[in-house]
């Protein structure tokens, strides 16, 4: 199970990021995305339509408590890693985080928006940064997610998809499924 963990989400900020942070999850090997902040039934919605049309499963949910919920992971076993500008550099960390995902199959990557809480860097278990400059929370995503599954996250193929691509040099091939 590789989930994601959106902190601080802002309705009136966030629409837009919040989603391509969830869409980068899905799209690049996450079985779902949690969201926390201030709560927001279209940005579920939309991201639940993605995910329909395009191919899962893939978990969507809201919680109001963010530490909870990680305490609550934590128990059952779930590694987590944060993702921060701060931490120390993926590259060297990665291999730790990939015998510990080999060993309980269990994953949080935690992205903020806002100003991260301190308790968040003592919960984590990896406070890992792609790089220590500013950047987006996608990006870091993404560079994270191609350096755990090392590429296997290009080849995954979507179950239960309505819409599907056929990759080409030139126009677009898409192909529609009742």
């Amino acid at each position: 199970m590789l989930l994601v963990l959106r902190l601080g989400h802002r309705k009136g900020r966030d629409p837009r990021l919040s989603t391509h942070v969830g869409l980068t999850a899905r799209a690049l090997g996450a079985d779902g995305i949690i969201y926390s902040g201030e709560e927001d039934s279209g940005l579920l919605e939309s991201i639940g339509k993605v995910a329909k049309k395009w191919g899962g499963p893939f978990k969507v949910e809201y919680v109001e408590k963010w530490e909870r919920k990680l305490r609550v992971l934590k128990r059952k076993g779930f590694c987590i890693v944060h993702l921060t500008m701060y931490g120390l550099p993926v590259e060297k960390e990665i291999s730790g985080i990939r015998a510990c995902y080999r060993k309980c199959r269990k994953l949080v990557i935690v992205v903020g928006s806002e100003k991260v809480p301190r308790e968040m860097y003592e919960l984590a278990d990896w406070n890992v940064s792609v790089t220590s400059q500013p950047h987006s929370e996608v990006a870091a995503l993404a560079v994270f997610l191609h350096e755990f599954l090392q590429g296997k996250e290009l080849d995954k193929k979507f179950t239960k998809s309505q819409v599907k691509i056929t990759p080409q040099a030139r126009g677009k091939r898409v192909e529609r499924r009742p």
